[in-house]
């Protein structure tokens, strides 16, 4: 008989927290969890998905012109958020239920509440009841950072984007990340006024620099209005309901809307975790070993909360790691090397590996790029181009990275990804015969260098 009353407590109901709590329990472990908001967390609720649901939605509009030039008898359409948005929140409730359903089978006790550590053992939550674990899993995600300046408040995140009564004519992003760009893209697609200011010199900060400047060109061909170099100073809401932004170099708005996408950060406050001794990061990450392990033995913590890599399937691979540390007996060791990732501007960004600047710094390289206007947008005299990019040592000759911008570029780097993980060298991919007519089979068709070390 335990001395406790869970084997297992998870704070936190995001896709990193169920994965680690459903299979600990079907591993024969008692599980209990705590979610204070909706199951599913960042990605199910208010991020990948829904995200991903207005990026389809957002490549209707454009569309039309391009058909018309194919031949089409294709009117001009207007985008009805409010049809939209009921089928958005539908097929959440509908994802939410899933991992409440799959969460329970095998067992897994679910408390909607807010939960925080007692002792090393014990958590304390919300209604009122307090229970013992002989581990406990923290997995609480990440929230949208907002800026310290007059009025911010007025603004929003991308938490309560897809649950605006109605879309704006005008919008203000402030930020350059990839929330940034991802809805500077999507709501200019569905004919809103799209302005994105951002601190820097170049959106897509830690990304490949050749990529980060052929996204921003197409963004402005697109219509939106980048403007690097600016900082917002504040905020106001004027008479007419308009919000008012000042920033700086005389910068100045007037929006509907003002959404801040200026980072991300831990949810780490306010868990009782400093009195216990659980170190944190200068930005409120928690400190974990390389098991997922705190200071506190009995307490461990995965996904964005510990800030290695914020990303969904990131967090689900920590989570079974550590059930199989814990539980089966397996050290297993989250792998974070090679992880590939997209970025759903419209062209995507699919990315695996090193940048440029990230090779270049460790080892000479090769670089093969090519930047060519896809058959379907050449057929009708569009100027959008995709580029594809590979990132070869000269020494091995592996490829250490790949980069892809282009419609569908997150399926392709997928495949892609499978390769680089493995090893594949350049001449592994010269050895594949190309797909034709693709996007794809560039990739197998840059024979020379574009830049040498």
């Amino acid at each position: 008989m335990s001395d406790f009353d869970y084997d297992l407590f998870v704070i936190g109901g995001g896709s990193g927290g169920v994965r680690a709590g459903r299979v600990a329990a079907e591993s024969g472990a008692k599980v209990g969890l705590a979610e204070e908001f909706r199951m599913g967390g960042t990605c199910v609720i208010r991020g990948c998905v829904p995200k991903k649901l207005m990026v389809f939605a957002s490549k209707f509009g454009p569309l039309a012109g391009e058909a018309r030039d194919f031949g089409w008898d294709m009117p001009d359409g207007r985008f009805d958020w409010l049809a939209f948005r009921p089928k958005l929140h539908n097929e959440l409730s509908r994802l939410e239920n899933i991992y409440r359903t799959n969460l329970a089978r095998p067992g897994t006790d679910i408390h909607d509440a807010r939960a925080r550590l007692i002792d090393a053992h014990t958590v304390a939550l919300s209604n009122g009841q307090s229970y013992t674990a002989k581990h406990i899993l923290v997995a609480t995600g990440g929230r949208p950072f907002v800026p310290d300046l007059p009025g911010a408040e007025l603004g929003i995140t991308s938490n309560e984007i897809f649950n605006l009564d109605h879309l704006p004519e005008k919008i203000l992003i402030v930020g350059g990340g990839y929330i940034a760009c991802e809805f500077a893209c999507i709501l200019n697609g569905l004919g809103v006024g799209v302005t994105l200011w951002h601190r820097g010199p170049q959106v897509l900060r830690g990304f490949d620099d050749e990529v980060r400047g052929h996204i921003a060109e197409v963004m402005i061909a697109q219509g939106i209005d980048l403007r690097v170099g600016v900082s917002p100073t504040g905020v106001q809401r004027g008479s007419d309901g308009r919000l008012r932004v000042s920033g700086t170099d005389d910068h100045k708005a007037m929006v509907g809307e003002v959404l801040w996408a200026t980072g991300r950060t831990p949810n780490s406050d306010d868990l009782g975790l400093e009195a216990l001794g659980v170190e944190r990061a200068d930005n409120g990450a928690i400190v974990v070993d390389e098991y997922s392990q705190t200071a506190v033995p009995s307490i461990f913590a995965i996904g964005d909360v510990t800030d290695r890599i914020a990303l969904t399937p990131v967090a689900i691979r920590e989570g079974a790691a550590f059930v199989e540390t814990v539980f089966k007996g397996n050290p297993t060791r989250p792998d974070h090397a090679l992880v590939a990732s997209a970025v759903f501007t419209q062209p995507e960004y699919g990315t695996v590996g090193l940048t440029e600047e990230e090779a270049r710094a460790q080892e000479k390289i090769d670089v093969y790029c090519a930047a060519f206007r896809p058959m379907q947008k050449s057929f009708i005299d569009r100027s959008e181009k995709a580029l594809f990019k590979l990132i070869v040592s000269q020494e091995s000759q592996k490829v250490l990275g790949c980069h892809i911008v282009a419609d569908g570029a997150g399926e392709m780097i997928q495949l892609a990804a499978v390769a680089v993980k493995m090893g594949a060298t350049k001449a592994d991919f010269d050895a594949a015969v190309a797909v034709h007519p693709t996007m794809a089979e560039e990739i197998v068709l840059m024979k020379t260098p574009t830049r040498a070390d």
